[in-house]
């Protein structure tokens, strides 16, 4: 363990310090905003609309987001984007406030902070194997203590403190989260600079955005892993938008019950991005992408049939497990075989086709719970999960793992230094 850690550059620890530092406050919202929705309506569509807003950012500027991160210097990006979020939260806790809070306003704080997220995370995963000079392992090792860390404050620590500090006052949970992201800002600017991978060019960001998504779409390995998490969040928001609700009616919860149960998950989460590069080692990637992806699916089919708060929480921990070694796995890949100028653009647009489904499984949640039952957004979500496990399992394949692997092996060194431009930019051959 020692070994692994001297490793990792003196950054890291910032990098990692500031992103546990904001998502413990992301946790908090995170159990307080559905909570701070059901006190303004019960209706479950209004509640799909606060659910959908945070992601429709990435709908509409998803990969013109990437090229300009792409444009950008990186630890400037994402420096504003948390100050920005730190304010923009001081609006909707200044409602709750003064007691003038709404499903509108919710909604349109979740789109803003999605927008901040979305230039976040995007110059957040360039910059990452720019810092470690894209060794894979070291990749793999850093995103597991990343997602780790992300983990257990969003989902450990934060969803219990976000429903106890909601009891103080339902401003509370919104500006804690506001000085996590100010925190953050200010670790962020603590990180060493990195050389923009791509100089000045007279191409139009139009053009850099297409030539981004073209990237993922004609490489088949890239589409698999961008096809995961895309159908994935079909089938999570559909369980997200109604869980609380579920964990209400039918599991008998209070508050804090259900911030127990966001906290099982979370459990599950950490565990499964502690073990995700034993079970790359032993399985392979691709073999290991596939068995977390079938466990997913097996677990909310559990969560569906749960009969109590009990099976209804371990349900939660296996899906969590699964979903915490496919997000150290999949992503750690990506960033090893991406080219460097590329990687904000294929990052935003493999993020952008995630986030982009998650509207379509907030939406079809509500549905099906209002005309059909509570349970049925979940036996759905948990068939969506089992087909997407067999239909990308060869798009995944150690094989293909292993090949691409290989070809981006020369460009790793520091012979190839991250502000190359090439000649031409596309998918590879």
């Amino acid at each position: 363990m020692t070994s692994d850690i001297r490793k990792l550059p003196n950054g890291f620890g910032r990098l990692w310090t500031a992103q546990t530092v904001s998502s413990l406050g992301d946790g908090v919202t995170h159990a307080a905003l559905p909570l701070l929705a059901l006190t303004l309506t019960r209706d479950p569509m209004a509640l799909a609309f606060v659910t959908a807003a945070g992601t429709l950012p990435w709908l509409i500027f998803g990969v013109l987001g990437g090229a300009l991160v792409d444009r950008w210097d990186r630890r400037r990006t994402m420096r504003v984007a948390d100050t920005a979020r730190a304010v923009l939260l001081a609006i909707p806790a200044a409602a709750a406030g003064l007691d003038v809070l709404s499903v509108p306003l919710l909604a349109a704080a979740a789109f803003l902070l999605g927008l901040g997220g979305l230039f976040f995370d995007t110059a957040a995963t360039a910059y990452l194997p720019d810092l470690l000079g894209r060794d894979p392992a070291l990749l793999e090792r850093a995103n597991s203590r990343l997602r780790g860390a992300q983990t257990a404050m969003s989902g450990f620590a934060g969803p219990p403190a976000g429903s106890a500090l909601l009891a103080l006052g339902r401003a509370v949970p919104l500006l804690t989260d506001a000085v996590s992201f100010l925190l953050s800002a200010l670790l962020v600017r603590t990180l060493p600079a990195m050389p923009r991978p791509v100089p000045e060019t007279r191409e139009s960001l139009l053009r850099q955005a297409r030539a981004g998504a073209s990237y993922v779409f004609r490489d088949r390995l890239l589409l698999g892993l961008a096809l995961r998490p895309a159908v994935g969040n079909i089938a999570f928001l559909a369980v997200e938008t109604v869980l609380a609700l579920f964990a209400h009616d039918r599991l008998g919860t209070g508050t804090y019950g259900f911030g127990l149960l966001l906290t099982a998950e979370a459990t599950g989460g950490l565990l499964g991005a502690g073990i995700a590069s034993s079970l790359g080692r032993r399985l392979g990637t691709g073999t290991a992408l596939t068995c977390t992806a079938a466990v997913e699916g097996l677990a909310v089919l559990g969560l569906a049939a749960a009969p109590n708060p009990y099976a209804a929480g371990l349900a939660l921990a296996v899906c969590g497990a699964g979903m915490g070694a496919t997000m150290v796995l999949g992503p750690s890949l990506r960033q090893a075989i991406v080219p460097a100028h590329l990687m904000g653009r294929v990052a935003s647009t493999s993020r952008m086709l995630a986030m982009c489904a998650a509207p379509v499984g907030a939406f079809l949640g509500g549905w099906l719970a209002t005309t059909c039952d509570i349970r049925t957004p979940l036996y759905a979500a948990a068939g969506l999960l089992l087909a997407m496990t067999a239909v990308t399992a060869s798009m995944t394949s150690d094989r293909r793992i292993e090949a691409a692997l290989r070809t981006a092996a020369p460009a790793a060194g520091p012979e190839h230094p991250a502000s190359e431009e090439p000649a031409q930019e596309g998918a590879p051959g």
